[in-house]
């Protein structure tokens, strides 16, 4: 047994995400027979028993083609109402391709702070494992006429590690127009192979991320990798494939050596400390010393203010903080649930848990951040 069937054996939940590259033509309008076989191949996944969600990008291109405009607009409102106009007509083709098979297509809008609200984050979860229990495909877009998280954070790659993490599904596959992480970028007249197996986003890794723009969307490999980083931290599988590769997401359940696979770095952690981890961009930052450093990494201990040499931020009690070692350099290393106020840190800083209640007047908590609500990056 290789490498990519021992993980992918144990696939059941897969999150596949689209690229506006895979759905639309060399004019940038919507190609109605490229979803149509991506729908087939999604259908076909979902009569073999796994669960499916799809995180589909295109809703800008196809309000282009809508429009008539020949280029990507770049004004934020014109870039928002072609995502209104074409949203609509996604999701029509999508619906039609699953209804000729039986399936439903429940259509879900989300935006950043759907999963940075923990009860929002948690209603969203409720509706999404519901519909997989019926014959029901999600279909999930960024909510393009109110947030602009695609056009930040690179054609939805992040939403769908958002989701993956949500979901705490098994596999996350990237279909983009190209083949998977390259050692060199494309056309660029150099010998250009394509990476079979990652075993870390590190350093290294991301230095084989390019970025490259068309007049139908932007893409590149930054924003892939960092959602693979994010997937493969909580203790899943990413692969990266070439979505107009006839029968793609089949070759990639048969074991195939097509696209670049991410392995886990991790065991697969709770719901809660993915929440913490990646879901929640933090309000802040926490300094430790060495010592806190050597408790948290490899005792797995909680952070006490004794440990703390700083804190930025205009943080309160509830709030999702950075935790940094800041040695060879700022490094985050942890996220963590804080107890305190940035005042009262800034107060007890280097304190023994003993003194919390002299320096504030009152002790809450004798961790300023408890292990349970703290994620190790």
């Amino acid at each position: 047994m290789n490498i990519r069937e021992e993980v992918l054996s144990k696939v059941n939940k897969i999150v596949v995400k689209i690229g506006t590259h895979v759905l639309t033509n060399a004019d940038g309008l919507l190609d109605g027979n490229q979803i149509m076989e991506l729908s087939r191949q999604i259908i076909i996944l979902c009569t073999n028993g796994y669960k499916v969600v799809v995180v589909t990008s295109g809703a800008i291109g196809a309000g282009i083609g809508a429009l008539g405009r020949c280029k990507r607009p770049t004004i934020l409102p014109e870039l928002q109402a072609a995502a209104a106009i074409g949203q609509g007509k996604l999701m029509e083709i999508y619906n039609e391709c699953f209804k000729s098979q039986g399936y439903h297509a429940a259509q879900l809008l989300l935006t950043r702070q759907d999963f940075e609200d923990r009860q929002r984050y948690l209603n969203t979860s409720n509706t999404l494992h519901t519909l997989l229990r019926f014959k029901t495909i999600p279909i999930i877009n960024e909510n393009d006429t109110i947030a602009i998280e695609e056009i930040a954070f690179g054609d939805n790659d992040i939403l769908s590690a958002l989701v993956t993490n949500l979901l705490r599904a098994d596999l996350l596959i990237l279909l983009s127009s190209i083949d998977g992480l390259y050692t060199t970028l494309p056309n660029s007249g150099k010998k250009s192979t394509v990476l079979p197996i990652v075993n870390e986003v590190s350093d290294d890794i991301k230095k084989l991320a390019f970025k490259f723009k068309t007049r139908q969307g932007m893409g590149g490999m930054e924003s892939k990798l960092e959602a693979a980083r994010n997937v493969t931290n909580s203790g899943e599988v990413v692969i990266i494939a070439n979505g107009k590769q006839p029968n793609i997401l089949q070759k990639i359940m048969n074991f195939e050596n097509v696209g670049t696979l991410f392995l886990p770095t991790k065991k697969k952690i709770t719901s809660r400390k993915r929440w913490i981890g990646f879901s929640v961009r933090p309000n802040g930052k926490i300094y430790i010393d060495e010592g806190a450093f050597e408790a948290l990494k490899k005792r797995g201990k909680s952070l006490l203010p004794s440990g703390i040499v700083g804190a930025i931020g205009n943080f309160v009690k509830g709030d999702i903080v950075s935790i940094i070692m800041d040695i060879d350099g700022e490094k985050e290393i942890a996220r963590g649930l804080i107890n305190y106020s940035t005042e009262e840190v800034l107060k007890i800083k280097g304190l023994r848990t003993s003194l919390i209640k002299k320096a504030l007047g009152i002790k809450s908590y004798d961790e300023v951040i408890h292990r349970d609500n703290l994620f190790l990056l």
